[in-house]
C-alpha cells in the first residue's frame, strides 16, 4: 500500500479563485445585474504590465517577449531576433551588458511570481544581446540632422543613454569624459568577469557609429569651463556619475592602507591592482561590495611583499605589481561586513550566494567602530561592533550594542558605503546635499538647456541612469524645437502601439481627434479599445491565473566557484540561454494587459459574440472583436482572459 504524498512532493497550484479561509463571495452587483445579462460588454484595454513599471529604463519588455514567442510578428525580411532587439534597444541601447549585471527589478514584480516563478526577463534580453553583437547589428541613422549640438558631460550608461536617444533624434552629440575611455562604472567599477569588455566596447562602439563624437580625458570645470560648453553647444546633459568613493566615517579610516571601493576597484580595473594582503575586509553590504569582495578574493595575496608592492600603493597610482606574476599567490582571506542582516543586504542574492560559495566570510548587524593603526599608521583591523540597521521614514537608524565590539583583522580595508559625486569646478552645480537638483524632465533647477541624470540626481542602479539619460533626452529634444516641457506620464515608459503595427502592416490609419466615444466606427484600433498604459499598473488579480499552468523557469547556467577555483580565475560566470530556451522562457509570459491570441474570449462566449478579426486587417492587439448586437454582457469572456486585455463597460 503506497503512503500519501508529502507536501514537499506535491506540485503547488497555479490558480484557485478562493484561498483557504475565505468566506465571503465577490459582490454580484460587479458581475450580474439581471439574471444572465447585463449593460455591460466587452472593452479592450492595453495596460502596463508590472514588469515594464518595475523597470527603470522603461523598456517594452511585453513586446519584446511577444516577439520572441512568435505573438508579434516581424515585418518581412527582419529575423524575429533583430525585431526583438530592435523594440528591446527604443528604450536601452546596452542590453548585453545589462543582460549581465542588471539585478532585474522588472523580475520582482512580475505578476507571474503568484503562478510559480517569475519570468526570466533578463536571460532573455542576455540573449538577444548577444545575437545583435555575433550578428553585427546598427542602430539605424536618422533621416535628417537637426543641425543642433548637445554636450554630454560623463560617457557612463546616463551619458551614453542621453548620447545614443539624442543621436536618434538626429542632433549632434559630443561626449566629454575625464577617463581614457567611455564605460563609466561600466569599465572601471563592475570587474570584467561580470561585464566582458569585449561585450562593453561592441555596445559603447554601435552608440558612436551613430556619428555620436566622444572628447576623452577632458573634465569639464577644468580643462574645458562650463561656461565655454554652453556658448559652444545648444544644450548640455550632465551624466557625470558619483565616481568618488566615501571614506569609512570613523577614526582612523585615513591610514594608508584604508581606501574606498571605487578606489580599488578603477585599479583594478586598469590593471594595476595584481594582488592584496592576505587579510582583507570590507565595508558595505551593497553589490560594490560584493564586487570587491570577489575581486580580493581572486587576485589573492603573495607571501613576500615589499614596500614597494603593497596594494595601497598601486591603488593610488604609484606602482604596479610586478611581483605577482612572479610569486606565489595564494588565496586571500576575505570579510564582508554590513550593517544589515545577511537577508535584508541591498545585494543581489545571487551575487551573495556566488560569494559564499567562493568563501567569502559574510558578517551582518556589524557597525565600523573605528580603524586600528600600528606604529606606523598603517591599519591592522577594523574595530565593530554589533547593531541593529532599520529605515523609518527613509532615514537609516543603527542602534549600536554596548559592549560588542570586536577586531577583525585587516592587511587592506575597503570602504564600500557609497559614493560621492566631484564638483571640483561645478561647485554651482551643487544642491548642497551633494547633488543636482532636476524636474520631472531632468532639466536642471533654473538651468533652461541643461539636463542631468544617473547617480548625479540619485546614486542608484546602472538601469536607472539608462532611463534618466531617455527621459532627459526627450526634454532636450523638446527644448531644441522651442516646445514647452510637458508633465512626463505617470507610468514614464516605453510601450506597444497598435498604431505603428497597423502602419507597419500597410493599412491606413486615420487621425484620431479626442474625445472620441468608442473606436468600434474608425479604423485606428479594435472596437473600443482604449490605451491607459501611461496611467494603470494591471495587477495580478486582473489576469486569469488558471490559464497557465506550472512551468519552471528555464535558467541560465551559472558557473559557481568555490574558495581555491575561485582563485586568479577572471572568466565570465554567467553563460546566455540557447535559442530554443530564450523562446521557451518567453513563452512563459502572461503578456499581461494585452492579447496573446490565446482563443479563450472565442470558444467560451455563449452568444458567439466575440469573433476573430479577419487575418488582413488583424494585428497583435487587434486580433478579436465583438459583435454587439449578439453581446448579452455575461462577463465570461472578462472571466477567461488570461492577460486582463477584456474588461466590461460601454454602460458607465
Amino acid at each position: 500500500m503506497s503512503s500519501a504524498p508529502t507536501t514537499t512532493d506535491a506540485r503547488p497550484l497555479t490558480f484557485r479563485r478562493y484561498k483557504d479561509g475565505d468566506h465571503q463571495p465577490r459582490p454580484w452587483q460587479e458581475e450580474i445585474f439581471d439574471a444572465d445579462h447585463s449593460h455591460k460588454c466587452p472593452t479592450y484595454i492595453q495596460s502596463t504590465p508590472p514588469c515594464q513599471a518595475s523597470c527603470p529604463s522603461g523598456e517594452d519588455i511585453r513586446s519584446y517577449l511577444n516577439i520572441v514567442r512568435g505573438i508579434e510578428k516581424p515585418p518581412a525580411g527582419v529575423p524575429w531576433q533583430e525585431y526583438a532587439w530592435r523594440r528591446l534597444t527604443e528604450a536601452n541601447p546596452l542590453p548585453s551588458v545589462m543582460g549581465r549585471v542588471c539585478p532585474a527589478p522588472c523580475e520582482s514584480g512580475c505578476n507571474r511570481n503568484e503562478v510559480e516563478d517569475f519570468v526570466g526577463i533578463n536571460s532573455v534580453e542576455h540573449f538577444l544581446g548577444e545575437y545583435a553583437i555575433a550578428n553585427k547589428l546598427q542602430f539605424p541613422k536618422p533621416d535628417k540632422l537637426s543641425g543642433k549640438k548637445v554636450a554630454v558631460i560623463g560617457g557612463g550608461p546616463a551619458g551614453l543613454s542621453a548620447a545614443y536617444q539624442l543621436a536618434r533624434k538626429g542632433h549632434a552629440v559630443t561626449i566629454f569624459d575625464e577617463r581614457a575611455e567611455l564605460g563609466g562604472m561600466m569599465r572601471y567599477g563592475i570587474p570584467g568577469f561580470r561585464t566582458p569588455r569585449a561585450v562593453l566596447d561592441a555596445e559603447i562602439q554601435r552608440i558612436l557609429d551613430l556619428g555620436v563624437q566622444a572628447r576623452m580625458n577632458t573634465r569639464i570645470g577644468t580643462d574645458v569651463t562650463l561656461d565655454q560648453i554652453k556658448a559652444d553647444y545648444d544644450a548640455v546633459f550632465l551624466g557625470m556619475g558619483a565616481q568618488s568613493g566615501r571614506p569609512l566615517p570613523v577614526e582612523g579610516s585615513d591610514a594608508p592602507n584604508c581606501v574606498t571601493a571605487t578606489a580599488f576597484l578603477k585599479a583594478f580595473n586598469d590593471g594595476r591592482l595584481r594582488h592584496v594582503g592576505k587579510r582583507v575586509v570590507v565595508v558595505g553590504g551593497g553589490d560594490t561590495s560584493i564586487d570587491v569582495a570577489t575581486v580580493a578574493r581572486r587576485l589573492g595575496h603573495i607571501e613576500t611583499v615589499h614596500e614597494s608592492d603593497r596594494p595601497e600603493m598601486a591603488i593610488a597610482g604609484h606602482a604596479a605589481h610586478d611581483a605577482a606574476a612572479i610569486s606565489a599567490r595564494q588565496g586571500a582571506d576575505v570579510t564582508l561586513t554590513s550593517i544589515f542582516t545577511v537577508d535584508k543586504m541591498q545585494a543581489s542574492r545571487h551575487e551573495v550566494e556566488h560569494a559564499l560559495a567562493e568563501g567569502i566570510a559574510i558578517r551582518g548587524g556589524l557597525a565600523p567602530v573605528a580603524v586600528v593603526c600600528d606604529a606606523g599608521g598603517r591599519a591592522i583591523a577594523l574595530r565593530v561592533a554589533r547593531c541593529e540597521a532599520t529605515i523609518k521614514g527613509g532615514k537609516l537608524e543603527i542602534k549600536m550594542i554596548e559592549g560588542s565590539e570586536e577586531d577583525i583583522e585587516a592587511d587592506l580595508i575597503v570602504s564600500a558605503i557609497g559614493q560621492a559625486v566631484d564638483f571640483t569646478g561645478l561647485e554651482t552645480l551643487n544642491n548642497g546635499k551633494g547633488g543636482i537638483t532636476a524636474d520631472r524632465n531632468y532639466q536642471v533647477k533654473d538651468q533652461a538647456g541643461m539636463f542631468v541624470g544617473g547617480d548625479v540626481v540619485r546614486p542608484h542602479l546602472l538601469t536607472t541612469a539608462i532611463g534618466h539619460g531617455a527621459i532627459a533626452a526627450d526634454g532636450i529634444d523638446r527644448f531644441l524645437a522651442g516646445e514647452p516641457l510637458d508633465r512626463r506620464p505617470k507610468i514614464d515608459v516605453h510601450t506597444w502601439d497598435i498604431q505603428r503595427k497597423l502602419v507597419e502592416k500597410g493599412m491606413a490609419v486615420s487621425e484620431v481627434h479626442e474625445p472620441i466615444r468608442g473606436t468600434d466606427a474608425s479604423n485606428v484600433a479594435v472596437h473600443n479599445f482604449d490605451n491607459r498604459s501611461d496611467r494603470y499598473v494591471i495587477p495580478h488579480e486582473e489576469l486569469f491565473l488558471g490559464h497557465f499552468p506550472y512551468t519552471a523557469r528555464h535558467k541560465r547556467k551559472i558557473v559557481t566557484l568555490d574558495a581555491e577555483r575561485a582563485l586568479n580565475n577572471f572568466e565570465e560566470r554567467v553563460l546566455p540561454l540557447t535559442e530554443a530556451e530564450a523562446i521557451a522562457e518567453a513563452k512563459r509570459c502572461m503578456s499581461c494587459g494585452l492579447c496573446f491570441e490565446c482563443d479563450n474570449c472565442v470558444v467560451y462566449c455563449p452568444q458567439t459574440a466575440v469573433f476573430k478579426v479577419k487575418k488582413s486587417q488583424s494585428t497583435t492587439g487587434r486580433y478579436v472583436d465583438t459583435d454587439y448586437t449578439k453581446c448579452i454582457g455575461c462577463h465570461i469572456c472578462h472571466d477567461v482572459c488570461p492577460t486582463g486585455y477584456i474588461q466590461m463597460g460601454l454602460g458607465e
